[in-house]
């Protein structure tokens, strides 16, 4: 079996879109994915799959929110290898105070995040962007609020890719390697 991430992007945010952590592994459950995790409040998910493509489970948690829990969110899935990939290549070192303020975006493929280079006139220094293979990474050390690139990500101009924080993403990949193995 090998080892998925699923990302919601814009869930339990403010009164909208409310998806309990509960109710979220209990549809995955009934999906078929076992050894399902959530993290956080944010719409995280670790879980195994015997089979199947990121792309094809995206496309099935996204159709099972829409139909059972009536929220129509995009949905990010992601391989225990392609984030422990997106953690690897991370071209912005920051110290543990700054991880707030790492911010990583997420997006089903490769076209979807060439269209964040949108962001990139925004950026002001000290500001850091960077589009990976994997995921971009945008670090706003005065604060994601105080920055209008990390406003554009965050929002319309990133509406094809769902965030994180650095240290979610570490406590994602230490939850995918603790549900996998080195799978």
């Amino acid at each position: 079996m090998r080892t998925f991430v699923a990302l919601l992007r814009g869930i339990n945010v403010g009164k909208g879109k409310r998806v309990p952590m509960a109710e979220l592994r209990a549809l995955l459950g009934e999906l078929g994915y076992a050894d399902v995790v959530t993290l956080l409040n944010s719409g995280n998910a670790v879980f195994r799959a015997a089979s199947g493509t990121p792309g094809r489970h995206a496309g099935a948690i996204a159709a099972a929110l829409r139909e059972r829990l009536r929220v129509d969110v995009p949905v990010i899935v992601k391989q225990q290898r392609e984030l422990a990939a997106i953690v690897a290549q991370c071209p912005i070192a920051v110290d543990e105070g700054q991880h707030a303020r790492l911010l990583v975006a997420f997006a089903q493929d490769a076209q979807a995040l060439r269209t964040l280079k949108a962001i990139e006139p925004l950026v002001v220094v000290p500001e850091r962007f960077a589009i990976g293979r994997h995921a971009a990474y945008l670090l706003c050390p005065r604060g994601i609020l105080e920055s209008k690139a990390g406003e554009a990500l965050l929002g319309k101009a990133g509406r094809a890719a769902t965030t994180r924080n650095w240290a979610t993403v570490m406590k994602l990949h230490a939850a995918a390697f603790a549900a996998g193995g080195s799978r």
